[in-house]
């Protein structure tokens, strides 16, 4: 039995389970054992959020360890300081009474200290006929030695993940510094794509984040970010690849023709069937754009469409051309209404179109015919997919289940 390490409060303070509890682990600690109070108060303030105390109930502890003589705290040397309000005030910073209170109440519930109440609620010690502390009354520090190894594990969890955050916070800086860049410079230089759509999702990324986002928060917004710049550099360098390519095509064509230019004549179409061939042909090739949105961005709008990837999983272009091609026939999208489409959009915008089309299946009576429309009006340059392609992204909040 271990009836002297419990004590009950004075007056009309409640004795609680948890005060019990508290009292026992800490008559449990090695008698023996000794702590730097000052090592151990800066665990506590960098895991104070651990404990729910506010900045001015550390001072309030900071205080009442001014109280103590002794570097160490140890049981040898007795772990109860008894100051008045007054005295511990003033050593808080002028604290108030009544603000003192109720951070001393908050230290005792964080199980930070410990009330040892004498018979009056008065603190004071009595002491022997040599001036020794036989017994005290006040506040006992010792939960800060029974503890302290466990305070010191939380401080450092708590500084990794502050680490953590921090090199979060940062490589989030940067990725939005690229993007920004990278959208500028395709603006200014006029790169294909739909720019506008592409900023629109960059600063909705951007919105989702709070004045003072948590971690977890920051880790979303860098890893869809991140997604974003990947996008947008593969975009870029495919539409280099294919500059280059087309320049290589015109060298050599000049070459050719150079070499032999009578061959141009023979180029020419011989009747007038094939001039409106060939001027269809030009038609459709004038208006088929090139792709213009990052997968991430269509996922995030779209999340409906990775059910029909293989193995209900999206990571390259070519896995939504294929869940897309799955996804019209569920709708009830004929072959050739998807064909054209795909002819005159360009696969990807196809399979795009598809994606926003199974997100509103409910609210389209017939997906087969409004497919054929917006590919009309595609052909005659009087559809893009960015606004379709901003309202499936608003539809879904930003938020929409993430795919691959």
């Amino acid at each position: 039995m271990r009836n002297g390490n419990v004590t009950t409060p004075f007056g009309r303070r409640p004795m609680t389970l948890a005060l019990v509890k508290g009292q026992l682990e800490t008559a449990d600690h090695n008698p023996n054992k000794t702590v730097d109070k000052w090592k151990v108060f800066r665990d506590v303030c960098e895991a104070k959020d651990v404990f729910g105390v506010q900045d001015r109930s550390l001072a309030v502890l900071h205080a009442l360890l001014s109280f103590y003589p002794e570097g160490d705290l140890s049981d040898e040397r007795g772990l109860v300081v008894f100051p008045s309000n007054a005295q511990l005030a003033i050593r808080a910073h002028g604290i108030a009474g009544t603000t003192l209170r109720r951070h001393l109440a908050a230290l005792v519930d964080a199980g930070l200290i410990q009330r040892r109440d004498s018979p009056n609620g008065k603190r004071y010690a009595h002491r022997n006929r040599g001036g020794e502390i036989e017994e005290a009354f006040g506040f006992s520090l010792a939960p800060l030695v029974a503890r302290a190894t466990e305070f010191a594990g939380l401080a450092q969890k708590v500084a990794e993940e502050k680490l953590r955050f921090k090199r979060a916070k940062e490589a989030l800086t940067l990725c939005r510094r690229d993007v920004r860049k990278l959208i500028s410079a395709a603006m200014e230089e006029g790169a294909d794509g739909d720019w506008s759509a592409i900023e629109d999702l960059y600063l909705a990324l951007i919105a989702r984040l709070p004045r003072l986002p948590r971690r977890d928060q920051v880790d979303i917004v860098l890893e869809e970010m991140e997604l974003l710049r990947e996008e947008i550099v593969n975009l870029l360098e495919t539409q280099l690849k294919t500059e280059k390519s087309s320049g290589n095509a015109i060298q050599n064509g000049q070459h050719i023709q150079n070499s032999k230019p009578e061959s141009i004549y023979e180029l020419e179409p011989s009747s007038e069937k094939e001039q409106g061939d060939m001027s269809r042909q030009k038609t459709r090739k004038a208006v088929e754009p090139t792709r213009a949105f990052p997968l991430a961005m269509v996922l995030k709008a779209c999340p409906e469409i990775g059910n029909y990837a293989p193995g209900g999983c999206i990571t390259h272009w070519r896995d939504l051309l294929t869940a897309a091609v799955t996804a019209r026939s569920m709708l009830g999208v004929s072959p050739s209404a998807y064909q054209e489409a795909c002819e005159t959009m360009g696969p990807e915008n196809a399979a795009v179109a598809v994606a926003c089309i199974l997100e509103r299946a409910g609210h389209i009576n017939s997906p087969g015919g409004y497919l054929r429309d917006l590919t009309r009006k595609a052909a005659r340059g009087e559809f893009g997919l960015g606004p379709m392609l901003m309202a499936a992204l608003r539809a879904n909040g930003g938020e929409g289940r993430r795919t691959g």
